[in-house]
């Protein structure tokens, strides 16, 4: 039997577990600061797909017919360095583009960008974490001059008496979370801001707290009418916006005009709420907390930059049993954006066009700082690229033709490649496009490091062999560039990638020097920056910025321009318990699957009956770009003006095909929460196939995984929630979420 400490694959909370194989894999949880032992539906249903049979093994390449066969490695890795180099040759190294992902390790994502810079000499690469964290690291580096997702553990939100989360339902993104609202709950102080009534904003009813329910795209204006009142009733911390911070006069004029009933009416949240809730979070023990719900938008930056702004008002940043933070949502998605895979970032979170920090990664790759091109575009751009300037793609870790905005375009675009290149371990629906896929290995079966959302650096460990076949991407960058007569070293090796890493980061923002896999081992608490110890609260005496003070910087609050005629509702993506991303991983899980077999579009009561909608049926949701077909859940969860929908299905059902590629100015964050569309039943439909996928018929092999049972949840304020804890049963949970019966699969169906 083989084990390994380790943690789980999906979401940035990064919960540790214990994987075990003998003929069979299986995962327990592991007692750790954030998750106390405690997993989710995903955590636990984790290890079926190391064994699933739709796993790829062998490369598969495009063949006349239009099919994909297998190949041997060596054709493909020829292939993709001829298709490189060709592309280079008539086209200029631009041509050549790489699109990364926010759960590749620390050593993957810094390897992928030094790959596209050294190997390919392009300025062409991005991620899919454009689409998740940048308009909040945005606001963060402007603000502090650092972009950490919580830069304080996670630990200490148990304390708190007040907990602002706005845009965020941690019910469904990281039950293991809950544990720690529990502190704030009892104190009745969980303040939910959402235009749902999710699992989350369930919590916060019967004494515990308070739901917000604003009209979609209105949390600026809240959090401008918040500040504001913060003013004008005398809440902020005078004395520490005179030490710690500048710009407050600026500040002050910006928020005049919101005053109380103003945001009331923009927002539809009642004056008394309004105050009280500023009136919770300026008695101390507060907490203010985004999501990608205020984020997500073409004012993200601005959204979450009020947030920023209310939080140092009342002086909470950088203090003791208070804080600002903002939840990562990938695996990776703090460590993948620091070290390379981003637009215009060298590793360290240091500026490509800084000639300071050029010279010192030039110096650690063996090249010439003029050798390094130039910024690249951010995603949604890259994508806009392609079958124009760009003819040659390669995609590691990343579902485009579900997760990007308005994809019927982005397939096309694809389509329009010479070449696409997909290293994955499912042949997920980009792939089936691509020309050249390359089977990679999976998180239990790979050595490497992933950085938390509180900025912890952890150790992710091989549990047991891949499949014959696959390769880690470290390998795959190795064999390219050494066809393609790459200059500097190719390690395969994760601790040698790890330490030129730390070595690249040496005086970067995020700092990973004084740390190696050897150090990490011994169960060091490594919060970045790391050169000889940890940091684990880095605000606590000084901002990052040279003069040590946070920034308050004005924003405005402009209404959206519709671009979409006759649709008379807006539409919300978001996220299911029981679903993750692009659904490339999940909607294999059986357990998981039968949980959300499909996208259920939920509407209010009024609209459905207004439109001739009844519960069940099937719905048309379109608008100018495309239509998505639905099953409709009616319910007075959401706001009679608007519609919702999960982003984990694909074809028919992703939600995706409406939302538009229109970007925030300073992020390049797409606006995934606010699309207009119009909503109409289906006459006579048939049932459409859920998307759960067929096995490949390219791939065959016996299944061997199993999963636990799942434990719910109890406790009428979060209904589905699923959270257990194999090893330690007595984990803390808040109070009114106790272990309870097995899971049904039909659970939280209009709920979450």
């Amino acid at each position: 039997m083989s084990s390994a400490d380790t943690h789980c694959p999906y979401c940035a909370l990064q919960c540790a577990m214990t994987v075990s194989h003998a003929g069979s894999t299986t995962v327990t949880g592991r007692d750790f600061p954030t998750n106390r032992g405690g997993l989710c539906a995903k955590g636990w249903t984790s290890a079926e797909l190391l064994a699933s049979p739709q796993r790829l093994r062998m490369p598969l390449t495009r063949q006349p017919d239009g099919t994909l066969a297998e190949t041997t490695w060596d054709e493909a890795l020829d292939a993709v360095a001829a298709a490189f180099r060709d592309t280079k040759a008539a086209h200029g190294a631009d041509a050549n583009a790489i699109f990364g992902g926010g759960g590749l390790t620390n050593e993957k994502a810094y390897q992928l960008g030094k790959f596209a810079r050294v190997a390919l000499g392009t300025s062409r690469i991005d991620y899919n974490g454009r689409f998740c964290m940048s308009s909040a690291a945005a606001a963060s580096n402007r603000a502090f001059g650092m972009d950490r997702g919580l830069p304080f553990p996670v630990a200490d939100l148990d304390e708190a008496q007040t907990i602002l989360l706005l845009g965020s339902n941690v019910a469904a993104t990281m039950p293991p979370f809950l544990a720690h609202l529990a502190g704030a709950r009892a104190a009745g102080g969980l303040i939910v801001v959402d235009p749902r009534r999710s699992a989350t904003a369930r919590l916060a009813e019967d004494g515990a707290g308070t739901h917000l329910q604003p009209a979609p795209g209105t949390d600026l204006p809240l959090l401008l009418g918040l500040t504001h009142i913060a003013l004008a009733e005398g809440l902020a911390d005078r004395a520490y916006i005179e030490e710690r911070t500048t710009g407050f006069d600026a500040l002050r004029r910006s928020v005049s005009a919101w005053w109380p009933e103003r945001t009331s009416s923009t927002t539809g949240i009642p004056v008394a709420q309004l105050r009280e809730t500023a009136r919770r979070l300026a008695a101390g023990g507060a907490y203010v907390l985004t999501g990608r719900g205020v984020e997500q938008h073409v004012d993200g930056t601005a959204t979450a930059t009020a947030a920023i702004n209310l939080a140092l008002v009342l002086g909470l940043v950088g203090r003791e049993g208070s804080g600002y933070g903002t939840l990562t949502g990938q695996g990776n998605g703090q460590g993948g954006r620091e070290h390379g895979q981003k637009a215009d970032q060298l590793p360290g979170y240091r500026s490509i066009r800084d000639p300071e920090a050029r010279r010192h990664v030039a110096g650690v790759w063996g090249v010439d700082p003029d050798e390094i091109p130039d910024a690249g575009v951010p995603a949604t751009a890259l994508l806009g690229e392609l079958g124009g300037p760009v003819k040659t793609l390669l995609v590691a870790g990343s579902n485009v033709v579900v997760s990007a905005p308005d994809v019927d375009a982005v397939r096309s675009r694809l389509k329009a490649l010479d070449t696409l290149i997909v290293c994955d371990f499912f042949l997920s629906e980009t792939a089936e496009l691509a020309d050249i896929v390359l089977p990679v290995l999976q998180w239990a079966e790979e050595e490497g490091t992933m950085t938390s959302l509180e900025g912890r650096v952890i150790r992710r460990r091989r549990a047991l062999p891949g499949p014959e076949g696959a390769r880690s991407e470290l390998w795959i960058m190795a064999e390219i560039a050494r066809r393609l007569g790459a200059a500097s070293t190719w390690s395969i090796d994760p601790a040698e990638v790890f330490d030129e890493l730390a070595r690249a980061s040496e005086g970067g923002i995020a700092d990973y020097s004084g740390l190696s896999h050897a150090l990490l081992d011994t169960g060091v608490e490594a919060y970045w920056p790391y050169r000889s110890s940890g940091t684990p609260r880095p605000f606590a005496e000084h901002f990052a910025h040279a003069d040590g003070r946070a920034r308050l910087v004005p924003v405005e609050a402009t209404p959206p321009t519709p671009t979409d005629r006759g649709a008379d509702l807006t539409l919300t993506t978001g996220r299911y318990l029981q679903q993750y991303q692009s659904g490339t991983q999940t909607r294999r899980v059986t357990e998981l699957h039968k949980a959300r077999p499909e996208a259920r579009l939920e509407i209010h009561p009024a609209t459905a009956s207004r439109l001739g909608i009844r519960d069940g049926v099937l719905v048309a949701v379109s608008n100018e770009r495309g239509t998505v077909r639905a099953r409709a859940s009616v319910t007075t969860d959401i706001r009679h003006d608007t519609v919702f929908l999960p982003f984990h299905y694909a074809g028919d059902e992703c939600a995706n095909r409406l939302t538009e590629a229109i970007v925030d100015p300073t992020s390049a964050m797409p606006e995934f929460k606010r699309t207009r569309v119009q909503v109409k039943a289906i006459p006579d439909a048939t049932t459409p196939a859920p998307h759960h996928i067929a096995a490949s018929p390219v791939v065959v092999a016996e299944h061997q995984g199993v999963a636990p049972p799942l434990v719910g949840v109890a406790g009428g304020a979060a209904p589905g929630v699923l959270i257990t804890s194999a090893t330690s049963p007595s984990a803390p949970l808040p109070s009114s979420l106790s272990p309870s019966t097995p899971s049904s699969s039909t659970e939280e169906e209009t709920h979450v």
